[in-house]
Parts: structure tokens; C-alpha cells; sequence
């Protein structure tokens, strides 16, 4: 068995030696070659180095850890500890092979980081490849080992810009004290065991001893159960994404108003609800809007302004997503929107449909519109009367407004919601003209009205209502309104989405699908899908 062994260990030191280094040493010189023809013909090197680097670095990192262990399991050159013992005591290369092979494992796992081009794995890989080198010399004055780790070492600073994306390693940096304080209070306690247990003689019997008295035992696992727990908390700061804190940005006067001049969608208004981040062009005409939640980046409607500069917003953020390693999501957007998210690598995913009337020639004197119209004349027979209050006039109806708002809202048993839809806010409610319908000059009915400034489209946020309602006061304002957008010039009028509305459920569909088509059908206990797309519908 010693000689198999003996053979066998000859044998992978002939493949390291002549096959494994040689390969990693000619493709680092070969790179070095390449970047000195590609700078003599007025290239930059490292704009085609870049692209390449987490692959090919992380193949290289992960190769030069397999060549510590490898190196680590294998007898020295022979000769060299022999040389090494005139440099070093033995317990310090006895520790330095121990050592190397941990660094080895260390790689193996960095790896990964790198071909996720993460900052943080690029700090951890370049200081335990320089450790390694040291190390290699340390256990044996394995000097080819050395160079190669050294350089890869150089092959990463070189490429140091493709590795951007933020983890906590690096966004969250652990204070100095906090690190010597730890390191202290692990060190001294391992200390105080070995020095307790120092007559006990150590065997690989002692990690398997469970027994009362076998206090030696406890103190082997439970210093590598510590040194488990300290590496694993590593690996997941060095693998997790640097938080993004919640915030919420004001969008800037001149920016919006430059932007909203190009708006065909109303829901361009969800920029005044305060809780959105915004991303504006460089020409600062435009902007989108969008918020983080976790991982995932999502992106609120089409872009707002100009459409020169909707590609560059929406690869602007894409950018953003994926150096804090985030999700993109692009969420209600137009089919203008589509080719570029093609374009992005996204997967389209319909959740819903937009229902939206033509102004143009609209009135309720058509056979369509008879439930609507009978509904309508029930709220004026009982005393309804419609009007549009403009935004100057709104500061005297808001404590009104609030009283029924808050009445709707406890009768619903519902919170204000965010991000997609508005929320009663003065500040908010203030900024658009309002429709309300009074019943004996009280306000019974309100929505605040959302208008694009070429009257492309017209439509409403916040629809509220008191308890003395007469029946069919919705059907009345929605009507009232559409006729008054009408008589005003507007195109279209939008009421908002019908969720999982009109997506069908096949044998070849998606499981997206064939779930969504079963909640349309059977969810109405749970959210009144069908119910809803059926009351917009008659519109």
C-alpha cells in the first residue's frame, strides 16, 4: 500500500508539474502577449480583457486551489525541507502547510464570487492568492506554485474593473476593533483548551469520544464547530448583495414638467405619490420611476418624456440592477416598451388586461350602454350632480374629502396602498382637478382626475365614497366624466387594469398561465377578478 501510494502521488506531482502549471503559465503569458499586439495596434487591451475576466479568472482561481490541495497532499520536492529547515523552524512550515491547504479550499469557493463578478470575492481572491504564494514557500519552497498564484494575482488587478457588483464584504466593512476583538476572544479561548488539555495526547479517537469526562472531545468539536460558523459567516458576506436602503426621491419641478409635456399615459402621475426613486436622462428631460424592495428592481410604466430617451433610461437601470445583483422587473409598461425589454433578456409575462374607452363620439345613447345609462339616471333622480373642481380650489375641500376617505376605507376594512396606485395624501390630492358628485351640496362621491397634457389620455386615481351614496353614484361619475373629457378634447379615457383578465389557459401554456386563468375563474372570494373586468367592461 505505501508504494501505491508513493506511485500515485508521483503521479499527479508529474501532471501538476508538466501539464497543470505549464497550462496556467501559458495563458497568462499568452494574455500578456496578446495585450502588448492589441496596445501596438491602438487597442486597448483591457477593453477586450474585461468581458472575458470573471470566466477565465474564475477558472484560474479555482484551478489554484485545486493545486494547493493537490500540492498539499503531496510529498515535498525532495531536498527542498531540507533547505527549508535552515530558514524556518519546523512548527511554522508545519502550520503553513495546514494553512495553504485551507487557503486552497478558500479559493475553490471565491471562485464562484468571481464569475459573479462580485467586489468582494475580487478582495477575498487576491489576498489569498498572495497568502498562498507566501505559504508555498513557507511548506516547501514550491516556488513554481508561488509564481503562478502571483501571477494570477497580477491577471486579477489588471481586470479589477469587471468585478463591480457590491456585497456587504465590501459595502459594510467589519470595523478593525470589531475584527481584533473577535479574533482575540476566539484565539485566547483556544488557547486556554490546548493549554488545559495539554497532557491529554491527541488522537483522531478524540473527536468520536462522547462521554462524561471526555472534556478534551468537546473542545476539538467545539473549536472546529467555531471555525465552521467564522467561515460560513465569510462565504455569506463575501456571496451577499450590499442592502439598498428605502428611500424615496423628489422628482425635480423642471424635470417634470419637461417630461409630462410627452406623456400619452397617465399613469405618468404615480411620479407625485413620494414613494419613488427616479432615474433622470442626462438631457434631463425625461425619467423613470421605479423602487427596490429586496432583490428585485422594479421599474413602474413606460419612461417618461421624450422616446430618444426611453433605451437609455431603461438600460441605465438594468445597470443598476445588476451591479447591486438585483432582479429587474419592468411592471405595467406599453407595447412601445417590448422590443427594447426583448432586447434586455427579459421574460414578457401578461398579468391583465387595460380597459380603456374611445372619447371620441362617446354617449350613452346606444344599446351597449343601457345598464350604464339606467344606472346613471337612478343617482340623478335622487338628487346627483356632478362637477370638476380644479386643482387651485382644492386646499378648501380636503378636510371633506379626508372624512369620507377615512369612512371608506374603515368600511372596506382596507390600508392605503403605495407605489401603483395613489394614497390620500393633501399634498397629492391637491396637485389634479377632482370630480366629485354632490347630493345637496355634500360631496357623496369623489376621484381625483389624471390628464395628460396633450389630452391623449384621461383618467382617474382615487375613487372614494360616503355611506349615503345613492345607488349607481359610481356608474354616474365615471359617466359624467367621460363626457366632460369628451367635451374637453381627451382621446381615450383609461379605467386601469382588470387583472388576470384574458389570459387563457391551454394544454401547451405556461404554468403562469394555467394559474392565472384557475384564481380568474375561482379566486372571486379571494379578490373579485372576474367581477371587476365585467363592471369595466360595460364601459
Amino acid at each position: 500500500p505505501q508504494d501505491n501510494a508513493t506511485v500515485l502521488a508521483a503521479l499527479l506531482a508529474y501532471r501538476i508539474i508538466y501539464y497543470v502549471a505549464p497550462l496556467i503559465l501559458a495563458a497568462v503569458l499568452m494574455a500578456f502577449h496578446e495585450g502588448r499586439q492589441w496596445r501596438g495596434r491602438g487597442t486597448d487591451p483591457l477593453v477586450i480583457a474585461l468581458p472575458l475576466a470573471p470566466l477565465l479568472l474564475g477558472v484560474l482561481v479555482f484551478m489554484s486551489g485545486a493545486m494547493l490541495l493537490v500540492s498539499g497532499a503531496l510529498p515535498a520536492a525532495p531536498g527542498r525541507m531540507d533547505t527549508l529547515a535552515t530558514i524556518l523552524p519546523l512548527p511554522i512550515s508545519e502550520m503553513a502547510h495546514v494553512a495553504a491547504s485551507l487557503v486552497g479550499v478558500m479559493l475553490l469557493l471565491v471562485a464562484l464570487g468571481l464569475y459573479r463578478r462580485l467586489d468582494g470575492a475580487f478582495w477575498a481572491a487576491r489576498t489569498l492568492l498572495v497568502a498562498g504564494a507566501l505559504l508555498s514557500i513557507a511548506k516547501g519552497l514550491d516556488y513554481e506554485e508561488a509564481t503562478i498564484l502571483l501571477l494570477t494575482a497580477a491577471a486579477l488587478q489588471w481586470t479589477r474593473a469587471a468585478f463591480y457588483r457590491r456585497t456587504r464584504l465590501t459595502a459594510e466593512p467589519l470595523s478593525p476593533e470589531w475584527l481584533v476583538g473577535v479574533g482575540a476572544a476566539i484565539g485566547l479561548s483556544v488557547l486556554i483548551g490546548f493549554f488545559a488539555y495539554r497532557r491529554v495526547g491527541y488522537s483522531s479517537d478524540l473527536w468520536w469520544q462522547f462521554e462524561t469526562n471526555a472534556n478534551a472531545s468537546r473542545f476539538l468539536r467545539t473549536s472546529l464547530a467555531v471555525g465552521l460558523l467564522l467561515i460560513g459567516a465569510a462565504i455569506w458576506r463575501l456571496f451577499a448583495a450590499a442592502p439598498v436602503p428605502m428611500v424615496h426621491d423628489m422628482l425635480p419641478d423642471d424635470v417634470a414638467t419637461a417630461a409630462l409635456a410627452h406623456a400619452d399615459r397617465t399613469d405618468a402621475m404615480l411620479a407625485f405619490t413620494g414613494d419613488k426613486r427616479f432615474l433622470v436622462s442626462d438631457s434631463g428631460d425625461a425619467f423613470l420611476m421605479y423602487q427596490v424592495k429586496g432583490a428585485s428592481w422594479i421599474v413602474l410604466g413606460d419612461p417618461v418624456g421624450p422616446s430618444e430617451a426611453w433605451s437609455e433610461l431603461l438600460w441605465a437601470i438594468r445597470a443598476r440592477a445588476d451591479a447591486a445583483q438585483g432582479r429587474l422587473l419592468l411592471y405595467q409598461i406599453g407595447l412601445r416598451i417590448v422590443p427594447i425589454a426583448i432586447e434586455m433578456g427579459l421574460k414578457l409575462v401578461k398579468y391583465g388586461e387595460e380597459a380603456t374607452v374611445e372619447l371620441d363620439g362617446f354617449t350613452l345613447e346606444t344599446p351597449e350602454m343601457r345598464s350604464v345609462r339606467k344606472a346613471s339616471r337612478v343617482a340623478e333622480r335622487a338628487g346627483a350632480a356632478f362637477e370638476v373642481v380644479p386643482a387651485a380650489a382644492m386646499s378648501a375641500l380636503i378636510p371633506e374629502l379626508q372624512a369620507i376617505s377615512d369612512w371608506w376605507l374603515a368600511d372596506k376594512d382596507h390600508a392605503e396602498k403605495s407605489f401603483s396606485v395613489g394614497r390620500f395624501e393633501p399634498g397629492y390630492m391637491a396637485k389634479f382637478d377632482c370630480a366629485v358628485v354632490r347630493i345637496e351640496g355634500r360631496i357623496v362621491a369623489f376621484a381625483n382626475v389624471w390628464g395628460t397634457p396633450n389630452r391623449q389620455e384621461l383618467s382617474v386615481d382615487l375613487m372614494r365614497h360616503a355611506e349615503d351614496m345613492p345607488q349607481g353614484g359610481m356608474d354616474f361619475l365615471f359617466t359624467r366624466l367621460m363626457l366632460w373629457g369628451h367635451e374637453h378634447g381627451y382621446r381615450n379615457f383609461s379605467l386601469g387594469m382588470a387583472p388576470l383578465s384574458g389570459i387563457e389557459a391551454r394544454r401547451l401554456s405556461p404554468t403562469w398561465s394555467k394559474v392565472a386563468a384557475f384564481l380568474f375563474r375561482h379566486g372571486e372570494r379571494f379578490y373579485g377578478f372576474a367581477g371587476l373586468r365585467a363592471y369595466k367592461e360595460k364601459f
